[in-house]
């Protein structure tokens, strides 16, 4: 938790600065924010196929006072003949990871991530269960509707053979009419 809260703390004080002109290296960036405080860090992060930076930087000032008033100052204030964007900078996303931040290792997650998967299992299991028994419960239940329906057949066919049952029969219909 006080990692967390470090690195919160520490993003308030780092700034991102886009827009950076190609003649622009680390040195020229701290010299342009000094002015606002002490600096920690200063990087440009480089283009791996040319070398070069991707046109933006990251600021950190020792304070988080001076790290927003170089951002109320500098941003849209132009460097090199190009406009900057200042802005507090994002943690820093990392490939892997179920949270993606660059604070905690890959492996941070493993324990949530194997729970889930066995819950995710278990889920499965249990849906294959109840499938397994309404189809059973549907089955049943489709025999017990066949067997009624052959016993109602048996009962017309008894009554047609039997002629004491079919007089009975006759007998009953036409004391209804």
């Amino acid at each position: 938790m006080a990692a967390v809260q470090q690195q919160q703390a520490m993003q308030k004080n780092t700034l991102y600065v886009g827009g950076l002109a190609d003649e622009v290296n680390e040195s020229i960036l701290h010299a342009a924010f000094i002015p606002f405080g002490d600096i920690k860090d200063v990087k440009t992060p480089l283009d791996q196929a040319n070398q070069k930076h991707r046109s933006f930087g990251f600021v950190t000032f020792l304070e988080r006072e001076d790290a927003s008033a170089a951002m109320d100052n500098m941003d849209g204030a132009e460097l090199y003949g190009r406009v900057l964007t200042v802005n507090y900078a994002l943690p820093e996303k990392i490939k892997g990871g179920e949270q993606g931040w660059a604070a905690h290792p890959l492996w941070a997650d493993a324990d949530t991530w194997f729970e889930r998967q066995q819950q995710e299992k278990e889920m499965l299991k249990m849906q294959a269960e109840n499938k397994a028994a309404m189809e059973t419960a549907e089955e049943l239940h489709r025999k017990k509707l066949a067997q009624d329906r052959q016993g109602e057949m048996e009962e017309d066919t008894e009554t047609k053979d039997d002629p004491m049952a079919r007089a009975e029969a006759d007998a009953l219909s036409h004391s209804d009419a």
